[in-house]
C-alpha cells in the first residue's frame, strides 16, 4: 500500500511544483513506482513531465466531477516507475462544483483508494491555495511536506498552514502528519539564506528535513524541456539534492537502511 504525501504551501513561489516533479522523478529513479498527481490547475507538473495541458483531455478533474476511474486516466512518463495523473484549467471549476457535493472533502481520497495500492509513492502537487482542492489533498493524504524558501518572507503564511493541518488532524484526518518541511532557494553566499535556515531549524527542530534545496540553474531550465533535473543533468546540485531528499524521505519511512549523502545537503558559511 503506497504512502500518499502532499506537497503544500499556499504561498506561490517557494518551490512546491519543482519539489513535486523532482522528489518523485528521484523515488522512481530509485525504483519504487511513484504517481504524481497534479492537483493544481496550473497543471505546472504536468508540462513539467513532457505533458500539453491543453492536449490533456481527462485528468483530476473528471476523476473528481464525472466520477472517472482515475486507472483508466494515469499515464506513463518517459521515466520508468513514474506515472502522472495529470491536470488543466478545468480543474478551476471544480471548486465551485464540488460545494453542493456529499463528503466534499474526501473526494479526492476517494479516488486515491482505487489506486493506492498500485504505488510505493503518491505523491500530489497541491495548489498554493487553502481552498477545497488542497483541502481534499490533506485529506486524502498520509503526510505533508512544506517547502519554505529560504528569504526573507519564509515564515509568512507558514502559521496558517500549520493551523490548517490541525483543524484538519482534529476533524478530518487524525492520521495526517507532518513529513517535514523543505527549505529551498538555498543560496550559501547569502548572509539572509544562512539566517533563515538557523531560524527555521530553531523554530521547527526535527521535523526539518536535513536536505536543502540549492538555487540552480539546471533546476530552472529542466521544466522547459519536460524532465525532470535527473534527467536533465543528474550531475547537478538540484539533482543531488532532491536524490538525497527522496533517500533521506526512505529512510525516515524505513525503506532504506543507508543514511543518504550529505553532499549539498546543507546549509555552510
Amino acid at each position: 500500500m503506497g504512502k500518499i504525501i502532499a506537497i503544500a504551501n499556499q504561498k506561490g513561489g517557494v518551490g512546491k511544483t519543482t519539489s513535486a516533479i523532482n522528489l518523485a522523478a528521484s523515488l522512481a529513479v530509485l525504483e519504487h513506482k511513484t504517481l504524481l498527481v497534479d492537483a493544481d490547475p496550473q497543471a505546472n507538473s504536468s508540462s513539467g513531465l513532457g505533458f500539453d495541458p491543453n492536449n490533456v483531455q481527462v485528468g483530476l478533474y473528471e476523476c473528481l466531477v464525472q466520477d472517472l476511474d482515475p486507472r483508466n486516466i494515469v499515464l506513463e512518463s518517459k521515466i520508468p516507475f513514474l506515472h502522472v495523473l495529470p491536470s488543466n484549467i478545468d480543474l478551476v471549476g471544480a471548486e465551485i462544483e464540488l460545494l453542493d457535493m456529499p463528503n466534499r472533502e474526501k473526494l479526492i481520497q476517494g479516488i486515491f483508494h482505487k489506486i493506492k495500492n498500485d504505488y510505493d509513492f503518491i505523491i500530489i502537487d497541491c495548489s498554493p491555495s487553502l481552498g477545497l482542492i488542497t483541502t481534499n489533498s490533506l485529506v486524502a493524504a498520509d503526510s505533508i511536506i512544506i517547502p519554505v524558501q529560504c528569504e526573507y518572507f519564509a515564515l509568512e503564511g507558514l502559521g496558517k498552514l500549520l493551523n490548517t493541518i490541525k483543524i484538519i488532524q482534529n476533524n478530518l484526518n487524525p492520521n495526517l502528519d507532518i513529513e517535514g518541511i523543505l527549505l529551498t532557494m538555498y543560496d550559501s553566499r547569502l548572509r539572509l539564506s544562512n539566517q533563515v535556515v538557523e531560524d527555521v531549524r530553531n523554530h521547527f527542530q526535527d521535523i526539518v528535513f536535513d536536505t536543502i534545496i540549492q538555487r540552480n540553474t539546471k533546476l530552472g531550465e529542466a521544466p522547459s524541456f519536460g524532465i525532470p533535473v535527473i534527467n536533465h543533468d543528474a550531475d547537478s546540485k538540484g539533482s543531488i539534492n532532491y536524490m538525497n531528499l527522496a533517500k533521506e524521505i526512505l529512510v525516515k519511512n524505513n525503506m532504506l537502511e543507508i543514511q543518504p549523502k550529505k553532499e549539498g545537503a546543507t546549509a555552510k558559511s
